[in-house]
């Protein structure tokens, strides 16, 4: 964590109670991308424990500030309570949350276990403050590893009307002021099936490598400040049934990150304008994402001494209408990885900058 950031001297030892022991029952308890019914229900049962009234909408949890005042601007507070699937080569059981040398092992407890309980910390500090400038809003949502229908999207319409959000993910908190859109384009090249012993000018395999060669090459010309170039990458490809055949058709898949220079819907027109095979968009719903550096929010955090920076991953911000901030505790480094990890101290010094940063903001 950057040793630029000013923490100033908090009491956190109210502030940090439970959250730790919450996240490992969290780690014990499975809640893979649409089956996170148990976790939903840990933190429906943890906020009642704080007589805070949570509401749930599917695997979706979300509670408002006790002296919430209409008129006033609204701040979110999100985090995910799903997680990936453990990948191979885990020396540990995923699901047993263990403590060693100071860091916490389990699956989600980085991605994000660590940022989701830091946040719940800090809207159950705030949440009988009568002087607030704005309401605080806290949800935890489901389906975020695989940008689900039934996750935030679906949540966003029973909330409150929302002015800035900030999006719990692990950027060692520091400030992700614009974070990259995702497009996944299915490719059709096609060609004329026929014997591999007689001459055939129309291989399908052929037709795709030369779109995968200019796909490879091709400079979008407008970078950003902060996500820099639009990022292509073919990362799956599939043709032919036998040796002796000239296929004639062949699947590639296009992996696309896109900055805020261009709408998905531009870039998606500009790669088919350019390659001979049909492209089919899976979705255009996961555009790039940016919050200005003079925005209060921002200000506060530099303030702080947090930096800013441009995340190349996706998250939920892709999804919300709104301003939003991506500021979380670990390592990006980490999520995804077998043995995943969280560091104690990450966590307690986590909900001190939280509550640092909302201290006296105005919105």
């Amino acid at each position: 964590m950057n040793t630029k950031v000013k923490v100033q001297p908090l009491n956190t030892s109210k502030a940090s109670d439970g959250y730790i022991e919450l996240l490992q029952k969290l780690i014990a308890t499975p809640s893979f991308s649409r089956q996170e019914d148990k976790t939903a229900a840990l933190l429906i049962e943890f906020l009642e424990a704080k007589d805070i009234f949570a509401q749930r909408h599917l695997n979706n949890i979300w509670a408002k500030n006790k002296h919430w005042e209409a008129g006033k601007p609204v701040l979110l507070l999100n985090s995910h309570h799903d997680t990936v699937k453990a990948v191979e080569g885990w020396q540990r059981n995923p699901f047993e949350p263990s403590i060693e040398n100071g860091k916490l092992y389990g699956l989600g407890s980085n991605d994000a276990g660590a940022s989701l309980v830091s946040m719940m910390a800090t809207f159950v500090h705030f949440y009988e403050r009568k002087d607030l400038a704005y309401n605080l809003l806290f949800a935890a949502s489901a389906e975020e590893e695989v940008s689900g229908k039934n996750g935030i999207s679906a949540l966003l319409p029973h909330l409150p009307k929302i002015d800035v959000g900030i999006v719990g993910e692990p950027t060692e908190m520091q400030m992700a002021v614009a974070e990259k859109g995702l497009i996944v384009i299915d490719a059709l090249a096609k060609g004329v099936a026929g014997h591999a012993a007689r001459t055939n000018n129309v291989n399908a395999i052929y037709k795709a490598m030369e779109d995968i060669a200019w796909l490879q090459t091709y400079q979008f010309p407008k970078t950003s400040e902060w996500l820099e170039a639009v990022k292509v990458t073919v990362t799956q490809i599939e043709a032919g049934k036998q040796h002796n055949i000239v296929p004639d058709e062949c699947r590639y898949v296009i992996d696309v990150r896109t900055n805020d220079c261009y709408s998905n819907q531009e870039v998606f027109e500009i790669l088919q304008a350019y390659t001979q095979a049909e492209l089919t968009a899976r979705s255009f719903r996961l555009n790039s994402s940016q919050i200005g550096t003079l925005h209060p929010l921002v200000q506060r955090g530099k303030a702080l001494g947090m930096s800013c920076f441009g995340s190349p991953t996706l998250s939920d911000q892709a999804l919300m209408p709104f301003p939003t901030l991506k500021l979380g505790i670990g390592d990006s480094n980490r999520s995804h990885t077998a043995d995943e990890f969280i560091y104690l101290h990450e966590i307690k010094l986590g909900i001190q900058l939280y509550i640092q940063l909302l201290e006296d903001l105005i919105l």
